[in-house]
């Protein structure tokens, strides 16, 4: 019997963190069977830091105007992906801020000319907000915006901007962001286009415990319906150098993230994957949170920017990566952005 919302929000509230973290390690082994825990190596590509949402969490966006806003020239994401090729790399997350100014033709050719260039290279792109931002822009639907992109080499959607799906929470924090039935929609329309995409959830924003049931509500809703979701990837708010900061008077604990990942692994069984996050807790609490329902570690990420603005500037390797997982208990696997094609070695 799948966990009821009742029962959800009752685990995020009990003292008995033990006994949830052994509930969430039943659901992975039975999952996971054969003490494997997956990483990847890949890379976060922002190609532009211009936006026009100005979300209160995010320290990365610049304003249109600002000296400081970019948008990355070809060659220089080529330079990026090269470099991810040489460590070993199968893929990069691409994705940046809402630029007012790149209708669908700029990501067509972008697609197009990487994929030439890279055929084997994995292209997982452009969170719902910019699918949304694109259509907008283009006089387009959601489904023709996804299906032209697929066609033109997007390969899968991460999870982001999502945050807290729960429009209360939105209207705080993210304003001018789409609603948390836009961010849904792209997603249901890319399953059904045959694109796989990921689920996250920012909290630690200010939210309530009920927000966070709901949020996971919703996506367990959209994976019965769809299938779609290969992982869901729970972190949480960092709050130097956002205005949000300033309103939010207690940091996240451990104890918080490894409730909520555990309620997470358990909630949402019917999506396959969990991944434990090493950037914002660090390693020594994701090497816990793999007790705790974590399957997976994410990337090495050889490069990233946006939690690194708001001051997280933890790094790792695929050494250290490797030996995180071993110490923990583990048997580490290297896999590809859609978790699959393990290489064992």
């Amino acid at each position: 019997m799948p966990l009821s919302s009742v029962q959800a929000l009752d685990w995020l509230r009990s003292d008995d963190l033990i006994g949830l973290g052994m509930e969430a390690s039943a659901v992975r082994r039975r999952l996971h069977p054969g003490n494997v825990v997956t990483y990847q190596i890949d890379r976060n590509i922002n190609y532009t830091n211009i936006c026009t949402e100005y979300c209160s969490f995010c320290a990365f966006y610049r304003p249109v105007g600002s000296p400081e806003g970019y948008l990355l020239p070809f060659e220089e994401i080529c330079r990026k992906i090269e470099e991810t090729i040489a460590l070993g790399g199968t893929g990069a997350l691409m994705q940046g801020g809402l630029h007012p100014g790149l209708k669908i033709d700029y990501y067509e050719d972008l697609l197009r000319r990487l994929k030439t260039r890279y055929p084997a290279f994995h292209l997982h792109c452009l969170s719902a907000p910019e699918v949304l931002n694109i259509a907008e822009l283009s006089g387009l639907t959601i489904e023709e915006t996804i299906a032209r992109l697929r066609d033109s080499g997007l390969d899968s959607i991460p999870g982001a901007g999502a945050e807290i799906l729960d429009d209360e929470v939105r209207e705080r924090i993210a304003r001018l962001k789409c609603s948390a039935e836009e961010w849904l929609a792209v997603h249901r329309a890319a399953h059904r286009l045959g694109l796989r995409t990921t689920a996250t959830m920012m909290f630690g924003c200010g939210e309530t415990l009920e927000h966070r049931v709901h949020h996971l509500e919703r996506i367990r809703r959209l994976q019965e319906e769809t299938g779609g979701f290969t992982a869901f990837i729970p972190w949480f708010f960092q709050r130097e150098h956002t205005s949000l900061g300033r309103f939010i008077k207690e940091e996240t604990t451990a104890v918080d993230y490894l409730k909520t990942l555990a309620v997470s692994r358990i909630y949402l069984d019917n999506i396959e994957n969990v991944q434990a996050s090493w950037l914002t807790p660090g390693h020594k609490i994701c090497q816990i949170a793999l007790r705790f329902g974590g399957n997976d570690v994410g990337s090495i990420l050889i490069e990233e920017n946006v939690v690194s603005a708001a001051g997280c500037t933890r790094t790792t390797n695929e050494e250290r990566l490797r030996q995180m997982i071993q110490d923990a208990g583990f048997r580490p696997v290297k896999r590809d952005t859609l978790y699959r094609n393990y290489f064992l070695n």
